[in-house]
Formats: structure tokens, sequence, C-alpha cells
């Protein structure tokens, strides 16, 4: 299998909740206007805390320091999983769960921080750009590393990286297990031709920065019953987006499309407080036991929390498997 780190420098940002009218005008060119933006990789992800956006440092030159937005220190790379010339995700629908033991595994081992973004289309894995040696030295065994530069791929081994041959050389640790919440909704994932974005930009604006409204007070909090989550990805041209079936419904169905399957998904939301971006092995402690049982899931990091999607029919499953985690003591 081949593993791409891709052309993109990216930061991880969130706005707040109260200060998203601050950010609209950049927010709105980057999502509709790509012709006024050299922006390629943008990801907008709202939950009930913050909003998390991910972004190019061109489309980072959008947003204007602000009380009201957050940024994480470092600069992300994000690498994905190539196999047999197609993305990984070329068996739509089997998402994170294909590369947990692969990728998410060996890194979390080396104490590499990961933040995940599935989408539609691929799973990206973002790791800190000063992470990328050990990145490269933990998986070349396992893959052929190319290093997308003007849209070539150049291949990259560890003499290639600076300090390529160092290792992260802690003490193996037991990573916090986390607890986590099980809102009901029900989520589907699905893409859009870019050229129709258009048709949906009123929608697309409703829902991204509107929904709050009083009339709805759909600013759930974690002890309701279903939680808000949306995500809309635009990625080197390919449209992405998260939605729970109550949105979806407000989209015209002729224009969303999804897996042949229609597959519903349900949510697995990780963190009772906010993880940070340091800890380890959060992406893996999930994936893990999702991949022993051949559980097909997207994943999608944010500034605060981790959230699993999991085929509906599994949810009850993947339940259990959590709740057994939980009560294991660790073993060395």
């Amino acid at each position: 299998m081949d593993l791409h780190i891709l052309d993109h420098r990216l930061r991880v940002t969130s706005i707040s909740k109260n200060g998203l009218v601050n950010f609209t005008h950049p927010l709105i060119k980057l999502i509709f206007l790509r012709n006024r933006t050299r922006c390629k990789f943008f990801s907008l992800t709202e939950t009930p805390e913050n909003y998390t956006v991910v972004l190019d440092e061109e489309g980072f030159k959008e947003l204007q320091p602000s009380e009201h937005l957050q940024v994480e220190s470092s600069i992300w790379l994000p690498l994905n999983v190539v196999s047999n010339g197609n993305a990984s995700s070329s068996s739509q629908a089997v998402g994170v769960t294909k590369i947990a033991k692969s990728v998410i595994a060996p890194l979390a081992q080396q104490h590499v921080s990961v933040f995940m973004l599935s989408t539609y289309q691929t799973d990206f894995i973002l790791v800190r750009e000063k992470d990328l040696a050990v990145v490269v030295t933990t998986l070349e065994e396992e893959f052929n590393i190319y290093k997308e530069v003007g849209g070539e791929s150049v291949p990259v081994h560890c003499q290639d990286v600076s300090n390529g041959l160092q290792k992260n050389g802690k003490e193996a640790i037991h990573p916090t297990v986390h607890p986590v919440l099980i809102p009901q909704n029900q989520f589907c994932v699905m893409s859009l031709d870019p050229d129709t974005l258009p048709s949906i930009a009123t929608t697309l604006i409703d829902v991204l920065f509107y929904s709050n409204s009083p009339k709805e007070d759909t600013q759930s909090s974690p002890s309701r019953d279903c939680i808000k989550f949306f995500s809309f990805s635009l990625i080197d041209g390919y449209i992405s987006l998260v939605m729970d079936t109550e949105a979806q419904r407000q989209f015209p169905a002729d224009l969303l499309f999804t897996s042949s399957s229609g597959e519903l998904w349900r949510m697995v939301r990780i963190g009772g407080q906010p993880l940070g971006f340091d800890e380890c092995g959060i992406v893996a402690q999930i994936s893990q036991p999702l991949a022993d049982s051949d559980i097909s899931a997207y994943y999608i990091s944010t500034f605060s929390f981790d959230h699993a999607l999991v085929p509906e029919e599994d949810i009850v499953s993947v339940t259990g498997m959590l709740q057994h985690q939980r009560k294991e003591p660790a073993t060395s």
C-alpha cells in the first residue's frame, strides 16, 4: 500500500459559537467562492461547543485574529492511504477501520498525536509537521511513502527526513479510557457535485449559520438525547457532508448522494472534558476494537472532542464493546 503526504500545510482552529458572526464573511468566501480564494483544503464542523475549522495556509489568511478564534499552534500535514491506485475508501464506508492496525496503532505506540478527518471520499490522518520524521520511520516498513510536491508524487525515505531515525523514546503508557456519549441522532455521510453547490447555498447557510436560533433551541447539551453535529469539507475539489437526518430533510434529495446502501450511522462521541491535542492513542482506543470486529467507521476529530460514526445496525455491539473496555483493567 502507498501512504501519501499531501501537499497541504494545515491549521486547526476553533470559532466560538457567539463569535461566529465575526467570521461569516470569510467562511462564505471559503465555502462558496472558490474562484476568490486559493484555499484547497477546508473543513468546518459544528458541535455543541464550537465550530472547528481545519484549513490550509491560504485559507487561514482569511481568518482575522480575534478573541473568538482559538488556533492550535502546530502545522499539521494530512496523510492519505492509497491502495491499488485508489483512495483507501474505494470500497466505500470502510473508513478508519481499514487503517486502524497499519497506521493508527503504530503511530499511537510511537506517541504521535493524530487528528482524524474522515470524509465521504477518504480518510485524512493529520500529524504534526514536527513529527513527520517519526511518522516516516514508523510506517515505512508497511508502506511506500510519497510526498506530493507540485502535483508530483516523490518517494520519501527516513533518511530524507531530518532526524529520520529518531523515535519518540518515551515509556509505553496506557492512555486514559475516555467516557463516551452515544446520542440518538441518525447521521448520513454524503457528497455533492461542486457545480451544484450554488443550488443548496441558502439551505447550507441556514444550517451552518442560523441553526441555533432561539425558535429551534438546537444547541443541545450532551445530556440531551440528540446532539448538534454538522460537518462540511471542500478538499481538492471534493465535497463531503456529515449531517443528521433532521438536517438532511432540509436539502433537496436529488442533489446530495450517498453510498448505494444509503446507510445510516450512529455517533460515538469521545471525551468527557475537552481532549486537547497532545494525548496519544485516543483514535486507536476506538478504532482498534472496531477493526478487530470488522466494523466500519468514519472518524472526525474536532477542537474539543472526537467523534466516530458506526453503522446503525452495529451501535448495540459497539456500545457493549466500549463499556467492556472501560471496565477492563489496564494490562501491560
